[in-house]
Parts: C-alpha cells; sequence; structure tokens
C-alpha cells in the first residue's frame, strides 16, 4: 500500500498536518483562538508580484483561519513540548513580537522533531513535526501561496492538491489502460521528501513567486534543524513531512517533470513522489523510463530501482490500487495483495483479546480505521472481496465475544439472553475453547448480521 496508505491510514494522525492542512474549514464555527486577542495582526491584502505575500499572509483573518486549521487537527507537539492549548498561551503574550520578526525576516524557525512512524512492512518512515507556532506561521503561508501557485500545475498532478484525490489518478490511470496502454512506467522516487535539493527547490519557487519575505521564510524553514534524541542536526537537504509547506513545495519540484511528460504528450498521473506513465509497448516505455531518470537527474532526485520498473499495468499497483480486467474487457479496479495483508494485520491488532472489555469497546476501535480504509478502497469493484472480508471480520467479533464470556456458564447464559434456543446455547458453551471453531455455524443464529448492524460495525459490502 506504500504511499497510498499513508494518504489513508495515516488518516488517523498524521495525515492532516502531511496533507498541508491546506484547506479551512467553513463548517466550523469554532472560536479562532488567540489570534482574537491582538488588533495589530495587520490587513494587508495580496497584492501579487509587490512583495505584499508575507504581509497578506499575517493578515488577521488569514491568521484566525490558519489557527482554525491547526487547532481543528489537533497534532502533536513539537521540540517545545507545548500542546495547542499551551500554544495559545504563548501567542496571546508573544504574538506581537513574533509578527515583527517574520515581517523583518529576522525570525527564526524552531527545529522540527524527529518522529519514527511504523510502516505496515515493518519498516519505518520519518515524520519531522513542527512546533505548534511554526505549523501556524506555515499554513497562514500556504493559504496565501497555493490559491496563486496551485492553478499552475499539471493537471496529471493529483496529491496535496484541494478538490483533487487519489481516487482521480486511480481513475485516470484506468481510462489510460481502458483506452489500450497496457505497459507502465511504474517510477518511486527514493526517499524524495529526504532528498529535495534546497537551492533547486528555491529556484523552482522564485520563478512563481515574487517576494523576498516569503522566499527568506521558507529558506529559513528548510534549513531549521531535526531534533534527534535530544541533539539538533542540521538540514541541508529535504523537505521534512509534518509541516503545512512541505506538499506545495514537493509539487512545485516535481511539476518541472510534470510539464516535460506533458509537452510530448505522455499519458501519465502523478500523486506526490509515485509516478506511473502509461504507453503501449515495452520498447516506448523504456524509452520513458531512460527520459526520466535524466529529468529527475537534473533535480538532483533518485530513483528507487527495486520498487520502480517497465511492465505490465495488470501486474503493478498504484496508490495501494490494482487492475484487473471484466466482462465485456471492461478495466476495472481491485484492493491490491499488499493492502489486504495490511488491512487483516490492522485488524488483527486492533481486535487481539486484550483490546476491549466488551464487544462496543472493541467496534469503537475498530469504527474509525473500517470507515477511513472503506472510504479509500471505494473504487474497488469487487463484491465478492467485500463480501469475504465482512465475513471474515463478523467471525473474528464473534470469536472475541466467546473470549470475553469466558466460562461455560457465561457463555450459555448470555446466548439464552439474546434469545438462543436451549440447543445452541449448550452446544456453544460445550465447545467453550475452541474459539475460532466455535465462533461459525450456530453463533451465527445468534451474534447476527444485524446485531453488529446495530453495534455500528460498518460493512465493507
Amino acid at each position: 500500500m506504500s504511499k497510498a496508505m499513508r494518504q489513508m491510514s495515516e488518516q488517523s494522525g498524521r495525515a492532516d498536518v502531511a496533507r498541508g492542512e491546506a484547506a479551512c474549514d467553513p463548517a466550523s464555527d469554532e472560536a479562532c483562538g488567540p489570534l482574537l486577542e491582538h488588533r495589530g495582526t495587520g490587513s494587508a491584502k495580496t497584492t501579487a508580484g509587490t512583495g505584499g505575500l508575507l504581509q497578506a499572509a499575517l493578515t488577521r483573518q488569514n491568521l484566525q483561519l490558519a489557527w482554525k486549521r491547526v487547532k481543528a487537527n489537533k497534532g502533536a507537539a513539537g521540540v517545545d513540548g507545548l500542546d495547542i492549548e499551551q500554544t495559545a498561551q504563548v501567542i496571546r503574550q508573544r504574538w506581537p513580537d513574533i509578527r515583527q520578526a517574520l515581517l523583518a525576516g529576522s525570525y527564526r524557525p524552531s527545529p522540527v522533531r524527529k518522529v519514527m512512524i511504523p510502516k505496515p512492512d515493518g519498516s519505518q518512515r520519518e515524520l519531522g513535526i513542527p512546533t505548534v507556532t511554526d505549523r501556524l506561521i506555515q499554513q497562514a503561508l500556504l493559504q496565501v501561496l497555493q490559491p496563486m501557485i496551485d492553478p499552475t500545475f499539471s493537471e496529471h498532478s493529483h496529491g496535496f492538491r484541494p478538490g483533487r484525490r487519489a481516487h482521480d489518478a486511480v481513475k485516470a490511470a484506468r481510462a489510460y489502460v481502458q483506452s489500450g496502454k497496457h505497459v507502465v512506467v511504474d517510477v518511486d522516487l527514493a526517499k524524495f521528501f529526504d532528498r529535495v535539493n534546497h537551492d533547486i527547490l528555491i529556484d523552482r519557487l522564485k520563478r512563481r513567486i515574487d517576494d523576498a519575505g516569503v522566499i527568506r521564510l521558507i529558506r529559513a524553514y528548510l534549513n531549521a534543524g531535526i531534533m534527534d534524541g535530544g541533539v539538533v542536526v542540521d538540514r541541508h537537504l529535504g523537505t521534512p513531512q509534518g509541516g503545512p509547506l512541505s506538499p506545495l513545495l514537493a509539487n512545485v519540484l516535481l511539476d518541472e517533470v510534470d510539464k516535460a511528460l506533458e509537452a510530448r504528450g505522455y499519458s501519465f498521473a502523478r500523486y506526490a513522489d509515485d509516478c506511473n506513465v502509461y504507453v503501449g509497448s515495452k520498447r516506448a516505455g523504456e524509452r520513458v523510463m531512460a527520459y526520466l531518470r535524466k529529468l529527475y537527474t537534473g533535480l538532483k532526485l533518485q530513483i528507487n530501482e527495486a520498487k520502480s520498473a517497465v511492465g505490465s499495468a495488470f501486474g503493478r499497483k498504484f496508490l495501494g490500487y490494482a487492475l484487473w480486467v471484466g466482462k465485456g474487457k471492461e478495466v476495472k479496479c481491485k484492493v491490491a495483495d499488499k493492502p489486504l495483508q495490511n488491512f487483516k494485520a490492522r485488524i488483527r491488532q486492533l481486535t487481539r483479546r486484550s483490546g476491549g472489555r466488551s464487544m462496543e469497546q472493541v467496534v469503537e476501535k475498530l469504527r474509525p480505521y473500517l470507515l477511513g480504509w472503506k472510504s479509500y478502497f471505494g473504487l474497488a469493484q469487487t463484491p465478492t472481496v467485500w463480501r469475504g472480508l465482512d465475513e471474515w471480520l463478523r467471525h473474528r467479533l464473534r470469536a472475541i465475544q466467546l473470549m470475553h464470556w469466558k466460562r461455560p456458564k457465561t457463555m450459555y447464559r448470555e446466548l439464552k439472553a439474546m434469545g438462543a434456543s436451549e440447543d445452541v446455547a449448550k452446544q456453544v458453551a460445550g465447545n467453550c475453547h475452541r474459539w475460532w471453531h466455535n465462533s461459525a455455524m450456530l453463533l451465527n443464529s445468534v451474534l447476527t448480521i444485524a446485531y453488529f448492524d446495530r453495534l455500528g460495525v460498518p460493512r465493507l459490502s
């Protein structure tokens, strides 16, 4: 599942920060917090090309919207150890000084806090968490820069952009294959966010915006160190994932490759650093791969050769999805094998025996993950697979219920109270230690599908 599931299961924790906290939440009428305390946050309007972007980012209205977004995302504290509420208290006291330093060019961001995020395959990915204050400033900048820069990006770019998502990239890929382009050039960049060249990125950014103050501040954020084990490590490459600006900056850099592919008329879809180009033959695919190597080398980026290849579009996965051919030669989507394995592993983790003292507690833990997974993989056209996963999940929940009841007398009593017949209650209680085997067949007539519906277990099918 790789980066696709960073957008989904990391949906629970770091996802909102990694998406760049780009969109404001118009549905929320939550008070905007400490920034209401200071009238001196300014009222400058965006004046593109005249150096007014930093002032526009620091207007009171823009900062209120940024604070609301940062607060709604409930991110963790940075190196200063201050959470959202503690930061609010500090900002009430220090904001005029912070704003003045920003406008004067003397503001220095704090180092980001290094956090290692476990991946489903057992490896780890590095995440850098800025302080809440720096997330606020980055978010305020993003809200001014994104409306200016995003419209200039390629239509083939779908990652971290307003109104776009992974589904759009998958649909584009499916359409290309349906049109007869059955060979894919599947490119994955090696540690992309860790290897972004600061000078190249700033150069590409200067071509799009004309504000020395904004450029200087973004350079300061790129150069901010990483706090690792209590020691600040200088950073000369990379834009750590976790800050609101990082996704926009990544798209600024990679748009150069998109435009080069567009100029040659290639059919492709890109989501962050995952890029798939669809062609009609293996030979054409090899030419595209050589061209991409040249383009990425020019940006001082490196292709991950182990994860990249030219091959059949039906033998590769893209953002957690795989393609297959249905009736009438229609190209359809399915969940790739690895995400399915990761799904079951995560469900086992969430439903382990020590996961809760009641079925309601177990379901409460399951619901966010199931709903997020179902939403992300909603394009999959495999009803049989969905039904199979539903049955497996309910089977597991029934086994957990038996383990919670534990003793034969308790099983018998609880089953009778739920309306089980005498024969069913006795047989299930008599096989009390065969959890998995005993949680099928007879128990299905008591702990029915409707029972789990009432508990709020989402159905995948």
